[in-house]
């Protein structure tokens, strides 16, 4: 009984089974898929979160900050300055005629009373010659009217003619004199002019303008009349230099300088204030200094331009910022700073002076105050920042002292 019941049951218990391990399988397969529809699901959230938090640190500003700096070494001030002959004269004609000859050209050295140049002028010649003739026809005329003159005085003694005559040959007499010393005036008015054709130098010095040549009609100068030469003294120089106003009350009459110039490279000169204005220049806001500096060697040419550095006498140094971190707005000239919760603060500033890469601030800053180096677009007060920390050797670089060295050095 039991062998006939085997081959029926069997089929039931195999498809029984096929289906347990359908169902387990597909039990298996939906986990499977929830575990990844959780975690696909999961990785979104934690990318869109990390997506967030990146977006939100780039709306963070991040700056490069720097600190202001100081030199505490004898404070000195660059200033331009333009270098001019002590003594310079331009020489114009006094007469007008043809250039007739000139005897020296630029760069000759001369001296006092050397002949320049001589000027033909016949106009003057034909008119000294009639003034001679005028002047000898005056003498002419005086001689005799002293003559009738005294000869009417002697009749006067024996009643022969009247005292009203004789007053009247005295005052022809005296009115013949006058006319010879006006002719004689008129002579010697002459002679000087002629003595005009020669053109001489006023001092010992160099010629540096010659701009006339042989034959060119002259023309009397001084107005309007070109210069024909130009003498100057350059044994010593002039140097014209317009001082702030905020460094003007640390500079004495008596303070020195050291001068150098573009063509002297390396080389340095020792110059002198000698006078100041005294007023300040109501467009420039300087006022004017002069200084004087030897030029026995003639290196030094006058009209040409010449760096002058002044040593500043007492004062406190004023604190340096590169020039990239002024913000010039409708709020005014301010700079950038950061504080200690790293927002931002707008100051206020003066500036001292402009060295082009770097400014000197004369008022607004703190030596502890933390500089943006170089303000983003659209940066506000109170806003959040990202301190960039430089590295030393950055930080160095970017000083305004070393960018003034490195400047200084090439």
């Amino acid at each position: 009984m039991a062998s006939t019941d085997s081959p029926t049951d069997s089929p039931n218990d195999s498809l029984n089974d096929s289906q347990g391990t359908l169902r387990r399988v597909g039990i298996v397969i939906a986990v499977i898929a929830s575990v990844l529809v959780v975690s696909g699901i999961g990785i979104r959230v934690n990318d869109h979160r990390r997506v967030s938090e990146w977006t939100e640190e780039q709306a963070i500003a991040t700056v490069a900050v720097v600190m202001p700096s100081s030199d505490h070494a004898a404070a000195r001030l660059e200033l331009p300055g333009r270098l001019e002959a002590f003594a310079r004269a331009p020489l114009n004609a006094r007469v007008a005629g043809y250039l007739k000859t000139w005897k020296v050209d630029i760069g000759s050295p001369v001296k006092a009373g050397q002949l320049l140049a001589e000027i033909e002028a016949p106009d003057i010649e034909q008119q000294l010659l009639q003034a001679e003739a005028d002047l000898a026809s005056a003498e002419a005329n005086a001689a005799l009217a002293a003559s009738t003159a005294k000869r009417w005085q002697s009749m006067l003694g024996r009643d022969s003619v009247s005292k009203q005559e004789v007053e009247e040959k005295v005052g022809d007499l005296a009115a013949k004199e006058a006319l010879v010393k006006a002719a004689r005036a008129n002579v010697e008015r002459l002679r000087t002019m002629k003595g005009f054709t020669r053109i001489v130098a006023p001092f010992d010095g160099v010629v540096t303008a010659r701009n006339t040549d042989i034959g060119e009609l002259i023309n009397p100068g001084g107005g309007s009349g070109r210069e024909l030469f130009v003498v100057s003294d350059t044994r010593r120089l002039r140097v014209y230099v317009n001082v702030p106003q905020a460094y003007a009350s640390r500079l004495n009459t008596d303070a020195t300088a050291t001068i150098r110039v573009p063509d002297r490279p390396g080389k340095e000169y020792s110059a002198k204030v000698v006078a100041a204005a005294g007023a300040v220049n109501v467009a420039t806001g300087t006022t004017l200094m002069q200084l004087n500096v030897d030029n026995e060697s003639r290196e030094l040419l006058p009209g040409g331009y010449a760096s002058v550095s002044f040593e500043l006498a007492g004062g406190v140094p004023a604190l340096r910022v590169p020039a990239s971190a002024l913000i010039f707005d409708q709020s005014g000239l301010r700079v950038a700073t950061v504080d200690a919760d790293d927002r931002v603060i707008m100051k206020p500033i003066t500036i001292a002076r402009d060295h082009g890469a770097f400014i000197e601030v004369a008022s607004g800053l703190e030596a502890s105050d933390r500089v943006i180096s170089t303000p983003p677009d659209g940066l506000i007060a109170g806003s959040a920042v990202r301190v960039l920390e430089p590295t030393v050797k950055e930080a160095d670089a970017s000083s305004p002292a070393a960018k003034q060295g490195n400047n200084a050095s090439g």
